[in-house]
């Protein structure tokens, strides 16, 4: 036998026993064909998808809360958290996605400032899937100070560190109060 038929041979052999030794080919059950075989996703996409359904779990929806008494405080519920606020400037100048050594971006000594701009309550009216409620505004001005350090590694290898970086994010919060009779089931009450 030849040298090159022997080492086809092996080569052979060794992806048999490669393609037999894997956790996913030849498992009894059901039969899953070409789809029983995993395909690599970056972890990127899995961090984006998180990330997506963490803001639209805590951020994007409109809570329905109690009716507001007569003659008692119409105040807004808790101003923006710090999460919501920076992922909001991430939104606006995304510092994700730079390339290691070559260009990349930090941001350094946080702080945010959080001032409310107006807190106001729409009369009652009618909506569709809640019923009678009144729709409660409140707008927040969040100025975020912080230092940002972009790396830059190509052509020439420096630093430019910008210590009075500001960022102004303006950010809604809006949530419904129910008008009329809560407790009676339907509201009559219109």
């Amino acid at each position: 036998m030849s040298h090159k038929s022997l080492l086809t041979a092996l080569n052979v052999i060794l992806a048999c026993t490669a393609l037999s030794s894997t956790g996913c080919v030849g498992v009894s059950g059901s039969n899953l064909g070409l789809m029983s075989i995993p395909i690599p996703i970056s972890p990127y996409f899995q961090d984006k998808k998180e990330d997506e359904f963490w803001i639209h779990e805590r951020y994007d929806t409109v809570p329905i809360l109690g009716p507001l008494s007569a003659g008692g405080p119409s105040v807004a519920l808790d101003p923006p958290s710090d999460d919501e606020v920076l992922r909001a400037m991430q939104r606006a100048r995304p510092i994700e996605g730079g390339l290691p050594y070559l260009h990349e971006k930090q941001w350094n000594n946080m702080r945010i400032v959080k001032e409310k701009i107006a807190d106001y309550v729409d009369p009652p009216r009618f909506i569709p899937t809640i019923g009678p409620a009144q729709l409660h505004h409140a707008h927040y001005k969040c100025t975020i100070y912080f230092t940002e350090i972009t790396n830059v590694g190509w052509p020439i290898p420096h630093q430019l560190k910008n210590e009075d970086a500001i960022e102004v994010i303006y950010i809604d919060h809006n949530h419904f109060h129910m008008v009329g009779n809560v407790d009676a089931g339907l509201n009559t009450n219109y």
